[in-house]
């Protein structure tokens, strides 16, 4: 079968297709044939050595969806999606023609979703539902989302606004506001001519926000620090290409801030499972909107790779092999 394969990391130069055998699965596991596999920043970052749990040589890719042709009778011919454990990372992911992963990471794909669609699901609803449970949102609070726009920013807007929390949207110009209209935000703040932390007081008469989301780290960080009530909730997960940074620590506990980390990647198969089993209904009734995914051939994912890694692609992009 052809997938994506790397031999060592720290180069997107040592990504290319290649011809491997096909997976052969244990009892406890199915093979999917793979109709659409999403490419998410953490995959350039994979084959360039950023990821602690990388073993090599590895074919990468977190999110899939596609049918199942071997497995337990009752899954063949299942049309599944899902994400979780260490796909792609300590095992063989999806970025290929086949996949095999754990049964209890596989999930029927909602009625009304295609299978591209369901693709784009996994990962950012994943890292969304985890942000919200490790926040401990509750309704009437506000959170301040940055990279709204983003799949995974788009999916913790989504699921706070369904919690009956106040959503504020964090965008690079009034541009990118008018293209975030479908997402559940109630007030957004424009970065070309408002400061974060000033832009969020103004908008909750001077309060800040309960609970920041910050996707970005580095630059911003601190920032989004600044932007938080007394006794309100920062949680990362990403470091913007900056490991270290910097804040005032005084402000930080006489605002009796909490600061925390969110990594999807400690996320076992099962549990994966169940969060994006018990999102189904939301997406099957409409609640939740089928992800805006473009598709694109297995053999273009090189160049998609080096185009995320540089920060110049905005769409979702999931690879048909």
């Amino acid at each position: 079968m052809r997938a994506l394969r790397f031999e060592r990391t720290g180069s997107l130069e040592d990504l290319a297709l290649a011809d491997v055998p096909r997976p052969v699965p244990l009892e406890s596991e199915l093979l999917i044939k793979v109709a659409a596999a999403a490419v998410n920043p953490s995959d350039p970052k994979n084959v360039l050595g950023r990821m602690h749990d990388t073993t090599v040589p590895r074919t990468p890719g977190r999110d899939f969806a596609g049918t199942v042709e071997q497995g337990p009778p009752a899954w063949l011919g299942r049309s599944v999606f899902g994400t979780g454990g260490n796909l792609g990372f300590g095992r063989d992911g999806s970025h290929a023609e086949y996949v095999v992963v754990p049964i209890e990471a596989a999930v029927a794909v909602p009625r009304g979703i295609s299978l591209p669609q369901a693709a784009g699901i996994g990962l950012p609803y994943l890292t969304a539902w985890e942000v919200r449970s490790a926040a401990v949102l509750l309704p009437g609070e506000t959170i301040l989302v940055l990279g709204a726009l983003g799949s995974v920013g788009g999916a913790v807007a989504r699921l706070a606004h369904r919690a009956g929390a106040r959503v504020i949207g964090v965008a690079r110009t009034l541009k990118d506001v008018a293209a975030g209209a479908t997402v559940p935000v109630d007030a957004w703040i424009d970065l070309a001519s408002t400061g974060l932390a000033a832009g969020c007081r103004a908008l909750t008469g001077g309060r800040g926000a309960d609970v920041v989301f910050d996707p970005v780290g580095g630059d911003l960080f601190e920032p989004c620090l600044a932007a938080l009530a007394r006794r309100g909730r920062q949680v990362t997960i990403a470091s913007g290409g900056k490991p270290r940074v910097a804040f005032n620590l005084v402000d930080f506990y006489h605002n009796e801030s909490r600061l925390i980390g969110v990594d999807s990647l400690k996320a076992s198969f099962a549990h994966a499972g169940q969060v994006l089993g018990e999102l189904i209904p939301a997406f099957e009734s409409g609640a939740l909107p089928a992800p805006e995914v473009e598709a694109s051939p297995l053999a273009a994912a090189p160049e998609i790779y080096r185009l995320i890694d540089a920060g110049t692609l905005r769409k979702k992009i999931v690879l048909v092999p």
